[in-house]
């Protein structure tokens, strides 16, 4: 499937360094606003052809466009990618509320194309490994997990971090879809959620470089909590913060009946998976029953594989949608103090097969 990049900005180079991995995907053109980075990403990683973003879209033998703008242009570029005719695959958020989202999802199931978005990470083989094993039974039945993430903000690393305090941005919507997404493939729809969110420091200063010394009010909250309920009665407690020093969580654990496990950091795709079960001394790690090695452009190509056959891919814009309406919901519900009933209609992404070699994404 021919392939074209829009955005090459720092996340691209993660995607077109991967892609190779995929007999599927031809990525032929990237395009960027800033003609020069296009030029450099398409140099870099062997791309073939370095052109504007209307270029791009005109380009009638591309099929689909990976979507790796800033979250707040996500929806408009995804929107021109339908008009033109291409399926898209983004990066996260779908959009910034869910009015962006829905119209995203309408109109590409309007011309009967197909909505991507990450993360993709849950393909990873630590979260299929816990996939299998609750599926399984392994810890009995899922009764709470817990799901956290926690850093003093990005503007003592990144060189123009604004964007992360604003709308679409902040812990929940920049961080919130690796470990809400894992949560919904590992324990299934989500009924209903809670959240409370503050500002809780307002005023952010940069020290990173060029903007060292530069300080800036913040547009969104950096400190979210909440808890979701799930269809199928696990009550998972969420905390996404940009306003925390120093934290010692698990990422993610699931508390079952007869066990509890620790899940891997859903910002990655491998790493090891334990379960402590009643009357272990410690914690046990299970083997892996997936295959490691995968990275950023996994969902593009399974995604493009999907498209082929005709089933359903798994990073689809169905679960990205479920996951802004979680997200929007927890800051609906900070705003209100009131619960708030997510809507119907998302179902969890098939598992991938166990034993599939590397690059290989069906059975």
């Amino acid at each position: 499937m021919r392939i074209g990049v829009i955005g090459c900005g720092g996340i691209s180079g993660k995607y077109l360094s991967h892609a190779a991995q995929y007999d599927v995907l031809d990525v032929v053109a990237c395009a960027d606003l800033i003609p020069q980075r296009a030029e450099k990403a398409a140099q870099e990683y062997n791309v073939s052809t370095a052109c504007s973003v209307d270029e791009l879209l005109d380009d009638e033998s591309i099929e689909l466009v990976v979507n790796l703008t800033l979250p707040q242009s996500h929806a408009q570029i995804a929107m021109a990618a339908i008009e033109a005719g291409k399926h898209v695959y983004s990066e996260k958020p779908l959009g910034i509320n869910r009015e962006e989202g829905r119209q995203v999802i309408e109109a590409a199931r309007a011309k009967g194309l197909r909505v991507g978005n990450a993360p993709d990470t849950f393909l990873g083989a630590g979260h299929q490994t816990a996939r299998k094993l609750i599926d399984e039974g392994a810890i009995g039945r899922p009764v709470a997990a817990s799901a956290i993430y926690a850093s003093s903000g990005h503007e003592s690393w990144h060189s123009n971090p604004r964007f992360y305090y604003e709308p679409g941005g902040g812990p929940l919507f920049d961080m919130g879809p690796y470990y809400i997404t894992d949560l919904m493939q590992l324990l299934g729809p989500v009924r209903r959620v809670t959240g409370s969110a503050v500002m809780a420091i307002p005023q952010r200063t940069i020290t990173s470089e060029p903007l060292n010394g530069t300080t800036f009010q913040i547009e969104t909250p950096d400190h979210i909590s909440g808890t979701l309920e799930f269809e199928n009665g696990c009550v998972a407690t969420i905390l996404m913060s940009f306003a925390l020093v120093y934290h010692d969580f698990w990422p993610i654990t699931i508390f079952g009946t007869e066990g509890t496990m620790r899940v891997v950091d859903p910002n990655g795709f491998d790493g090891p998976v334990t379960i402590r079960h009643k009357g272990d001394e410690d914690w046990q790690q299970v083997q892996q029953t997936h295959c490691l090695g995968y990275a950023r452009a996994v969902g593009v190509a399974d995604m493009a594989h999907a498209i082929a056959t005709g089933r359903a891919h798994r990073a689809s814009g169905d679960q990205a949608f479920a996951v802004l309406d979680v997200m929007q919901g927890m800051l609906d519900a900070g705003a209100t103090g009131r619960a708030v009933d997510m809507q119907q209609g998302y179902q969890q992404p098939a598992p991938l097969p166990t034993g599939l070699a590397q690059g290989v994404l069906d059975g």
